[in-house]
């Protein structure tokens, strides 16, 4: 039987707690349990690509809080502990000790794991992913013995990764089987120009191949590209991308949506799920946008925090329609990035440029086949920022691509 005073959050993720940190802050005085597969507390993953790869920080800096933190707001965590079946007519969740909790609501907040290829040697000592705290200590501690790097993947983390390993002084390869550096987020024209950033940093691309398999006999020593060449590693990181974790969901009748559909957890804009009293939030939750009118699901930082804090609203009976816009942000080498938006899966935008790349400060648009802004990002204009460019998405106004792409015009009066 459910109990009427208790909220369970399967995944102690930065969705998780800020759900748990939420309903404290607006009121909720019932139980909260925090069920999270790690041992560590809940933590951010932005630090562990920058300052820690970069040996400025200790992975501890990515801690979301404490442990008197959750004591004194009475969050009960069971940390170590995986969720492996829910029940909604029972509304109870079984852990893997057998155990079971009851809930009166319960968010599934259990995040992405990473891609992983499966190639020959892909279990080598020296093969590395990035995900967790232990990850990121591990490649951080490899990094100081100046290493020579390959990576697999030009997208985010891969990018991140790759300039991290460059400023600790290691020789850096990067594979990506695309024709340039993040092609399917940011589209040919712009992942060229960070390509062309790194390459001026002295990070190494091979563009248009694949990867056959890691070689080494005890260790990684290379890795074999489709085309047959070796190039020598000492060390390779892989970022192939992240699979959202929604088979506790698929197993308990809550819909899903199919890979083909873009995965994820299906809710409606207040990101409740087809089950009664069962929520989802963070990197799995594919939900209505009511902006966008379409449903979506992103994998990044503010999206976490911005569903877990809306999910908890929701449990508690408030009236909730997630809006957010989608925020990214990178940084890399002496580049700081912001985005913001979402050009959907399939959509051929139209780039506008506002100032020179070449400068190193400048922004990028992404217009529809009306003029209309689906997304815009800035590089190192930190004076201006991003408020405008979501004023002009909220809008859904047209606009002019000349007077977009001027400088001299105010982007408040595109």
């Amino acid at each position: 039987m459910a109990d009427a005073e208790q909220i369970v959050i399967v995944g102690a993720s930065l969705a998780g707690a800020k759900a748990a940190e939420t309903l404290r802050k607006e009121g909720w005085s019932g139980g909260i349990v925090l069920i999270g597969s790690e041992q560590s507390l809940p933590y951010e993953r932005p630090p562990l690509s920058k300052d820690v790869l970069l040996g400025k920080k200790e992975t501890g800096s990515a801690q979301l809080h404490d442990q008197q933190w959750y004591d004194d707001n009475s969050i009960e965590l069971r940390l170590g502990t995986t969720a492996t079946a829910i029940d909604p007519a029972a509304h109870t969740v079984t852990l893997d000790d057998g155990s079971q909790v009851s809930y009166a609501k319960l968010l599934i907040a259990t995040g992405s794991r990473v891609r992983k290829l499966d190639v020959p040697g892909n279990d080598l000592p020296g093969v590395h992913y990035l995900r967790t705290v232990e990850d990121s200590q591990a490649l951080t501690d490899a990094y100081a013995a100046k290493p020579r790097v390959v990576v697999v993947g030009a997208g985010w983390i891969g990018l991140e990764t790759a300039s991290a390993a460059k400023e600790r002084g290691c020789e850096v390869t990067v594979v990506e089987p695309q024709p340039t550096a993040l092609a399917s987020v940011l589209g040919e024209e712009v992942g060229e120009v960070f390509a062309e950033f790194h390459r001026q940093h002295g990070v190494q691309f091979r563009f248009g191949v694949g990867v056959d398999g890691f070689e080494g006999t005890g260790k990684v020593t290379g890795v074999k590209l489709s085309g047959g060449e070796v190039i020598p590693a000492d060390l390779v990181v892989v970022g192939v991308g992240v699979r959202p974790n929604t088979e506790i969901a698929e197993e308990a009748g809550i819909e899903v949506a199919t890979p083909d559909n873009g995965s994820g957890i299906v809710t409606g804009a207040d990101l409740r799920t087809s089950v009664a009293d069962v929520y989802a939030a963070g990197d799995v939750v594919r939900w209505d946008h009511p902006l966008f009118d379409r449903s979506v699901r992103v994998e990044h930082w503010q999206n976490a925090i911005d569903t877990g804090k809306s999910a908890a609203k929701a449990m508690i009976g408030q009236d909730v329609s997630h809006d957010a816009i989608p925020y990214f942000f990178t940084d890399q080498f002496d580049l700081g990035m912001e985005y913001v938006g979402e050009v959907p899966h399939g959509v051929s935008a139209e780039v506008v440029f506002r100032g020179d790349p070449k400068s190193g400060a400048y922004f990028v648009f992404w217009l529809d086949a009306e003029h209309r802004v689906l997304a815009g990002m800035h590089v190192n204009e930190w004076d201006i920022g991003l408020d405008a460019v979501r004023d002009l998405i909220r809008s859904g106004k047209q606009v002019d691509p000349a007077r977009l792409g001027d400088p001299s015009v105010d982007l408040g009066e595109v």
